[in-house]
């Protein structure tokens, strides 16, 4: 019986236009009177997922910031932050690359230098809270992770310049335009292990969604790994099973219909 679904957010819950669909509330609420945990696991902030399912904030686990912040109740269950002299460090070699914008992501806060506002429109998608600073080497913050941006796609331009980083440093590829840095041990899939073991709940009782590479260790926690029919070829190769609908196609809702995990009077309006 699955105990534990976990999604993530942009690509596979939300559509393009970065939307949860209608149906989810009631259907979440449909899971919860069953017993099984809905959750998220994301790139995103934490302020940022919680102001999102704020109605329901208070019974769902957040993983944010790519498993590197678990939140729960308010109440921090995980940290995993970067070593800030690495942070420095990649802070400066971003600085010295073409058309590429950064995110210091802090426990409190994001933080970034440019003042450009097509890149600050972008990140203020998936961040509550943001600072901008004059220098983020003297932002005094636990760090998180590292983010660069860059509009022509990271996994050309950007993620070259840091594959020497790999054997020390989780360096992923969370979207077209982002990569992520950060400790070798925080992925989503480290994260959620540790809850799980927490829980008390296994893999053979988890759901998890996912279309990005910064969702393959994800793929690994549990039974019930579904990619994204939109899914990276990675991801895909990494899961289970693949979601017959797109993300534009309700396809983390629909999948969970299929699967009868909801009450037999709930049906299913797109």
């Amino acid at each position: 019986m699955i105990k534990l679904i976990v999604t993530d957010m942009d690509g596979t819950l939300l559509n393009d236009q970065h939307e949860i669909h209608p149906d989810f509330w009631e259907i979440e609420e449909s899971l919860n009177e069953k017993g099984i945990m809905f959750s998220v696991a994301s790139g995103r902030q934490f302020y940022n997922l919680e102001s999102k399912f704020d109605r329901i904030k208070d019974r769902m686990l957040f993983f944010a910031e790519n498993g590197t912040h678990v939140v729960h109740k308010g109440k921090d269950l995980y940290v995993n932050s970067l070593d800030k002299s690495a942070a420095m460090d990649f802070i400066r070699k971003g600085r010295e690359l073409p058309e590429t914008y950064l995110v210091l992501c802090g426990k409190n806060s994001a933080y970034i230098e440019s003042k450009d506002d097509s890149f600050f429109k972008e990140i203020n998608k998936f961040y509550k809270k943001i600072e901008k600073v004059e220098d983020l080497t003297e932002v005094d913050d636990t760090i998180l992770k590292v983010t660069f941006c860059n509009f022509n796609g990271v996994e050309e331009h950007t993620f070259p310049h840091f594959k020497e980083y790999t054997n020390d440093y989780k360096v992923a590829i969370a979207a077209n335009v982002f990569i992520d840095i950060t400790s070798i041990t925080a992925n989503k899939g480290n994260a959620i292990s540790g809850i799980q073991k927490e829980l008390n709940i296994s893999p053979e009782e988890t759901l998890v969604f996912g279309d990005y590479l910064n969702d393959l260790e994800m793929m690994q926690n549990a039974k019930y790994s579904y990619a994204m029919k939109n899914a990276h070829p990675e991801i895909i190769n990494a899961s289970n099973y693949v979601t017959t609908f797109s993300n534009n196609e309700n396809g983390v809702l629909k999948t969970i219909d299929e699967l009868g995990l909801l009450k037999a009077e709930y049906t299913l309006k797109n």
